[in-house]
């Protein structure tokens, strides 16, 4: 006689299957909740306390830690010293074990009670499944009601159909116990641990869905979320179309940068990770026209974040050119009718809430690089160190603090204009600061921009004072920098001399 035993939380469909297995000749073993569902439903079961001839104590939290039980999952059916034990200590042939675990996760969104959380960590459930999972030559190990009615169907198959099985299901169940475990770990350490930067770094993510392909089209690529509140893979909602990894990235660098101004009406355009196109005004429509006039040949097949409601009207100014990826906090019916006759275009929601990471991690080959994650603080704009003899007027600090959030989001070396609240110029990416002045004022020049009277930013400190004299020569009239270069007192002569504002945050924004 085999046995099943089902103990679950989440009992989406346990009925159903444990008909499905009596019917293939199983008796069941059950505990607690499930055994009233299936009593419920007049299914017949074994208590579990009747099965280890042993009482559940300490409210439930002794209960299938029992030799009947692991020793019934655990021995070995090809092995005769193991059947010889078994047949000595009378212990029955668990052959199938059905467990999802206590709602850890659910329970640390729900409250802060410390007691309750701890209540909710399942001792006995790991235990069964990583039992069943080691010995799943033998057994059946099931944590995911999805795979219920594949089990029932590969019982009536030939042994290699089953075993095919079993070998999947041991991987989904490691799996479920090793994200368990890491939830768990990580909310004690962030309740217990004092460290920026743990001694052992836990990190788990579960796919979310498979992506178009990854950053090029022979590479496979999916979108995993992680278990943070308003993850970006949850909060991100597909309207039209299926998104790439290159899609992925300069979504979340686009809502990075959208959510700096949570209270004004932006618009940000985005192409390989950089900015190419950013406002703020007093409608969507106005900031994406102003967007888009800082690159318009770069914002062609980019991403575009709204971070409001995107009507027809902009709808119809967006489909003048061409924009792969839009997302918006919502589309009208209108907008989202006059863009379904493009086939290419893909429109996505998010409610521009932007969840911030600790941990900046990125994988090596053969290593993780871990760092504290960088963010660009509004006391580093506000309480910046005027060191110049001219100083920019307080109504136009709105523009140095978008000009400097720019860059720094920007890849290094980085140079940015802006103007009226809008990105007039931009040098990303070179491999010398003074080439990424040049090359934002040419692109300004290329686009047909008037750049004077502009405020310039600079993510880390200007080494030479060349950056200034192209400023000068452009008439940038303010220029944002962490200052700290062993040639700063040249750079504030420079400034001076050209009768320009020169900020110092105290702090570098590098983005490699």
């Amino acid at each position: 006689m085999k046995y099943a035993l089902l103990s679950v939380s989440d009992k989406n469909g346990i009925t159903d299957f444990a008909k499905g297995l009596v019917a293939k000749g199983f008796k069941i073993l059950s505990t607690g909740g499930t055994r009233a569902a299936l009593s419920k439903a007049n299914i017949e079961s074994i208590e579990v306390s009747d099965f280890t001839k042993s009482k559940e104590i300490f409210d439930g939290r002794v209960k299938t830690l029992h030799p009947n039980i692991a020793g019934g999952i655990l021995y070995r059916r090809d092995n005769k010293e193991d059947l010889k034990v078994a047949r000595e200590l009378e212990i029955k042939e668990i052959a199938l074990v059905c467990v999802n675990l206590y709602p850890f996760k659910a329970t640390t969104k729900r409250t802060t009670n410390l007691d309750e959380i701890i209540e909710n960590i399942d001792i006995g459930g790991p235990s069964l499944l990583r039992a069943a999972s080691k010995n799943y030559k033998h057994v059946y190990v099931v944590c995911d009601f999805k795979d219920y009615s594949k089990v029932l169907d590969v019982l009536d198959k030939d042994e290699k159909a089953q075993s095919d099985l079993r070998a999947k299901l041991m991987l989904k169940a490691f799996s479920h116990t090793a994200d368990y475990d890491c939830a768990i770990a990580s909310f004690m350490q962030k309740h217990f641990g004092d460290e920026a930067l743990p001694e052992t770094l836990l990190l788990s993510a579960t796919k979310a869905y498979d992506l178009n392909y990854g950053e090029n089209p022979h590479q496979k690529g999916a979108l995993y979320s992680s278990d943070v509140p308003n993850d970006f893979a949850s909060s991100l909602k597909a309207l039209k179309g299926n998104p790439s990894f290159n899609n992925i990235g300069d979504i979340n660098a686009s809502l990075k940068l959208a959510t700096y101004f949570k209270d004004s009406k932006i618009a940000v355009i985005i192409k390989h990770g950089n900015p190419c196109g950013v406002s703020l005004k007093d409608t969507h429509l106005e900031a994406f026209k102003k967007a888009l006039k800082c690159d318009s040949v770069s914002a062609y097949g980019g991403v575009l974040a709204i971070n409001g409601v995107l009507d027809l009207e902009l709808a119809k100014e967006i489909n003048r050119g061409y924009m792969e990826v839009i997302v918006a906090l919502d589309f009208t019916k209108e907008a989202l009718e006059l863009f379904s006759a493009k086939k290419r275009i893909k429109l996505f929601t998010y409610d521009f809430n932007l969840p911030a990471p600790k941990l900046d991690i990125r994988i090596l080959q053969g290593g993780v690089l871990v760092q504290e994650a960088d963010y660009v603080k509004d006391s580093e704009i506000e309480d910046a160190r005027l060191v110049s003899k001219a100083s920019l007027p307080k109504s136009r600090f709105l523009d140095l603090k978008l000009a400097y959030i720019v860059a720094g989001l920007t890849k290094s070396n980085s140079i940015a204009y802006v103007k009226d609240a809008s990105l007039v110029g931009i040098g990303m990416g070179n491999t010398s600061r003074v080439d990424a002045a040049f090359n934002a004022v040419k692109k300004a020049k290329d686009m047909g921009l008037d750049i004077k009277g502009s405020v310039m930013a600079s993510e880390a400190f200007l080494p030479f004072k060349d950056s200034v004299e192209i400023a000068s020569k452009n008439g940038i009239s303010a220029i944002i920098q962490p200052g700290g270069s062993i040639r700063d007192d040249e750079v504030i002569a420079c400034a001076d001399e050209h009768n320009i504002a020169l900020y110092f945050t105290g702090t570098r924004h590098f983005l490699h």
